[in-house]
């Protein structure tokens, strides 16, 4: 089944700034979320933040950051625990599709996961806007999530599907944010 935009919540889990340098491929990763959260915003899909134990990690990135409705701060490793469901109700309701990408994949994101399949919702993880210190955790970390039947795309992909057409108004604006994915530092 295809992504639609009217769907879909994305959720950006724990991109922040002292712990993206020690993220493999950390600039990657970090550029991917941000292509994310530029097409969700042009596409009106809302978006959603946290921010691991956020006096020791930092503030989640500032342009991520930016196009968030909200940052939950939290301190248990999934978002669920500290208060994600009640925030996707009141910023997203009637988006069953929830977009996650994040770090570390195999800690916060993979539990956030984990946890909200658990729920029964429709999660899927955005594997290239996901990140971890080293390349085996990752691999695990998505190999698991496949196997509890957790989807898992690119950012890519999600931002296409969002799209459908080279008719949408949108698209000039999404396909201009692609091209310079990569470009940046």
């Amino acid at each position: 089944m295809l992504m639609e935009r009217d769907r879909s919540v994305l959720v950006l889990v724990d991109h922040q700034a002292r712990l993206m340098p020690a993220i493999l491929g950390g600039a990657s990763v970090l550029d991917a979320a941000v292509l994310l959260a530029e097409a969700a915003h042009a596409l009106g899909v809302p978006v959603l933040g946290t921010a691991q134990n956020p006096a020791a990690l930092g503030p989640l990135d500032a342009q991520l950051a930016a196009r968030c409705a909200v940052v939950l701060p939290k301190t248990h490793f999934s978002a669920v625990p500290d208060g994600l469901i009640p925030a996707l109700q009141a910023h997203a309701p009637r988006r069953p599709a929830i977009l996650l990408a994040g770090c570390e994949t195999h800690v916060c994101l993979l539990q956030t996961a984990l946890d909200l399949h658990a729920t029964g919702a429709e999660v899927t993880v955005v594997a290239d806007a996901c990140g971890s210190r080293r390349a085996e955790d990752k691999a695990l970390a998505l190999q698991r999530l496949s196997r509890a039947g957790v989807g898992l795309v690119s950012a890519e992909m999600v931002v296409y599907e969002w799209l459908r057409t080279c008719t949408d108004p949108a698209f000039r604006t999404v396909l201009a944010q692609v091209k310079a994915r990569g470009t940046a530092g």
